[in-house]
């Protein structure tokens, strides 16, 4: 085999990977990654408006909004005007978003963080420097990405939902 063609072996392991998890994902716990993301950054936080959560999750408010309103539907999240400030809108975890969080896998990207960060410096730049050069050679440079591993779109309509 051709280093290129085993490049292109690995890059489709690496699609692969991420495709299997997230249908996994999908089957035990109803979410998609972002859904889950968002999910657990609630929990973590009580009270965050939805310009925050886009911000922290780096995706844009228009996406976090569309996703928030699907978790919203499904009753996993609720708003709330803010006391002091009626012009902020907070976003709240509901009981049954606890109970799904329970069960839900953990996010693909959170064991590649953990074992990316057990690796010495120059792995991590090497790495790094590697993948940037794969998405210029890809023309995906341009592509605006959030640090969230998943296929398809980040706000896409569940298919059980």
């Amino acid at each position: 085999m051709n280093r290129y063609d085993e490049v292109l072996v690995a890059l489709r392991r690496i699609i692969r990977a991420t495709d299997l998890h997230s249908r996994q994902l999908s089957k035990i716990a109803g979410l998609t990654a972002p859904q889950l993301l968002i999910l657990q950054l609630l929990r973590q936080h009580t009270e965050l408006t939805v310009g925050e959560v886009a911000q922290r999750v780096s995706l844009s408010q228009a996406t976090v909004t569309t996703i928030i309103d699907r978790l919203e539907k499904r009753g996993f999240v609720k708003r709330e005007r803010g006391s002091a400030d009626k012009r902020k809108v907070y976003v709240y975890l509901t009981p049954e978003a606890d109970a799904v969080l329970l069960n839900a896998p953990k996010p693909l990207q959170e064991s590649f963080v953990q074992q990316y960060q057990d690796l010495h410096d120059w792995e991590q730049t090497m790495i790094l420097s590697s993948l940037e050069r794969v998405a210029y050679m890809m023309d995906a440079q341009h592509i605006d990405a959030s640090p969230v591993l998943d296929v398809g779109a980040l706000d896409r309509i569940d298919r059980d939902a």
